[in-house]
């Protein structure tokens, strides 16, 4: 979610129009708008006072990356592979793309 959208839905939820929100911030309204927008980038400080104006907070937290599992049995298969094999096996899932982006493809009404 975008800071523009978090804004819009903390206003909208909070029962508030642009303007509203706009006297609360001590901005005119299209300041607010132009927070909204899908080109806002506010600073950090702007989007936490804009969000405690609707009665709302955000809070930043740091956090490691996911854990990808990884099956090492698989990894172990293809490695002992030879590249002849590989290369086929290569071959074999492209062509099995190429027939599900082709299956995906839109059709026409008949």
């Amino acid at each position: 979610m975008t800071s523009s959208q978090l804004v819009r839905q903390a206003r909208r939820s909070a029962g508030l129009t642009q303007a509203e929100l706009a006297v609360r911030l001590g901005v005119s309204q299209p300041v607010v708008a132009r927070l909204e927008g899908w080109r806002s980038n506010p600073t950090w400080e702007t989007l936490v006072r804009a969000l405690r104006a609707t009665g709302h907070d955000i809070e930043l937290a740091r956090r490691p990356p996911p854990v990808v599992e990884l099956d090492l049995g698989q990894l172990r298969e293809r490695l002992a592979l030879t590249p002849a094999e590989r290369l086929r096996a290569f071959q074999r899932s492209q062509a099995n793309l190429v027939h599900l982006r082709a299956s995906a493809q839109p059709r026409g009404d008949g």
